[in-house]
This record gives structure tokens, sequence and C-alpha cells, in this order.
């Protein structure tokens, strides 16, 4: 609860999958099969009357488990439950932005040069600075282009950046403006990869790497595995 309470005062907004005990007595129904409730204390069953209040989405994917999300988003017309449901399934997108960093901006296999702590510090704001002006780039031109985000590769942008401030010096309103329009036409010639492969997989048990193939040599591979798109339904309130 404190540290809700934490992240709330800093100005950021939650939205966490929790366990059927946690926050389970409404407080008040919303429309949209929403409703309020505030969070439990460890070890008890029955809310607290000074608990956080928070607001309660269940739903279930392909006819799956419940899953409980929590937010402090109560604007049921600004925020939907279903909106916010779906958006819960993209937050391994943070993954892909930690490797666009780590992998593609900084270089694979590649520590940081300073040997300083502050000059440590400096140079992964630097690293967060010139990723946020290229998720910048990317943005403006998924937005122009009516297209998601997640389409645009990170990697050519990056490469026409480089490129582009290798040859000139934007040192100017105008040139960065100039610069700006050269890289979205260079982008926008190939801004959809085509279709996306769904980012989950069947659990199995990892086994030890083995210098040996398990796959007969006669035996053909497999096709790949085509995964249908998931179909989310929002459960209905249950009041215990």
């Amino acid at each position: 609860m404190e540290l809700w309470k934490a992240y709330i005062g800093a100005g950021a907004h939650l939205l966490l999958r929790a366990r059927s005990w946690v926050a389970r007595r409404p407080v008040r129904h919303l429309p949209g099969g929403t409703y309020l409730a505030r969070m439990n204390l460890a070890g008890q069953k029955g809310a607290h009357p000074g608990g956080v209040l928070m607001r309660v989405i269940e739903y279930r994917v392909d006819g799956g488990e419940v899953i409980r999300l929590l937010t402090d988003l109560f604007d049921h017309d600004a925020y939907s439950a279903r909106e916010l449901a779906v958006l819960y399934h993209e937050r391994w997108e943070v993954e892909s932005a930690y490797r666009q960093i780590k992998t593609f901006q900084r270089g694979r296999q590649e520590v940081l040069r300073s040997t300083d702590p502050q000059l440590v510090r400096q140079e992964v704001w630097a690293h967060l600075v010139v990723h946020h002006c290229l998720t910048g780039i990317i943005m403006q031109l998924a937005h122009s282009n009516g297209i998601d985000p997640d389409r645009i590769s990170f990697v050519k942008v990056l490469k026409h950046t480089r490129r582009s401030v290798v040859r000139q010096l934007a040192d100017t309103p105008p040139k960065i403006r100039r610069f700006l329009t050269v890289l979205a036409a260079k982008v926008r010639r190939k801004l959809d990869s085509g279709t996306r492969r769904l980012r989950e997989a069947d659990r199995f048990l990892k086994r030890p790497n083995s210098l040996y193939s398990s796959r007969p040599k006669d035996k053909p591979k497999a096709p790949p595995r085509h995964v249908p798109a998931r179909t989310i339904t929002l459960q209905a309130t249950i009041v215990q």
C-alpha cells in the first residue's frame, strides 16, 4: 500500500495485476462492469477502511482464468476497461525498449566507456536522451502515417540518424527541420515490416544445452506455429 501511494504521489499512473483476494469487496460500481474497492492490508480478508481506493477491472482471455487489474485511473469514459486490458498485454514492449538501448544503440557487448561514477551517470543519461529523441521521431512518423509505432523499425531510424549526423552538423533550427524532413522521407519508404509475430509461446521445461541435435537428420523441420488472435471478454462483477 505504501509503495502504491509513493508512485501515485510521484505523479505516476498504475495498472497492475492482482490476486483474487486483493481489493475484492466493491465500494461503488462503475459503468462498463468495473468497480471501486480498497486495498486489503497483509493478512486481512476484509477491505481496510483507510485503505487506498482503486479501480478493479476483471476479464478473461479466450475464456481462460479471470484476470484482475488494479488502477488509479477512475474515469471510465476516458479509460475504458477494454482499452486498459489491451494495454496491459503490451507491457512486455518495455523489454524491446531496453534492447533498443543496450543492443542496438549502445552496441552489442559494449560497456560504458566512463570509469568515474559521475561520468557513468552522464553517459547513461546521454543514451536515454538519444533514445527519447529517436522514439519521438518514430511517434511523429507513426502519427502522420496512421500506423502503430511498433511497426516502425528502430534500427532503420537509428542508422539513418547516424549517417545524417556524420554528414552534417545540425546546429540551427532550419538545419534540424531539414534533417527531420529527410529522415522522415527515408524511413517512410519502409514503414511497415509486415505482420508482426505475437510475442508468446508455450511453457516448457528447459533442458541443458547439448552439442548434438535431438532431431534426426532425415526428419523434416516442423512448419512455423501460427498463434491465433486473443479474444478479451470483460468479466461481470460479483459482489461477495
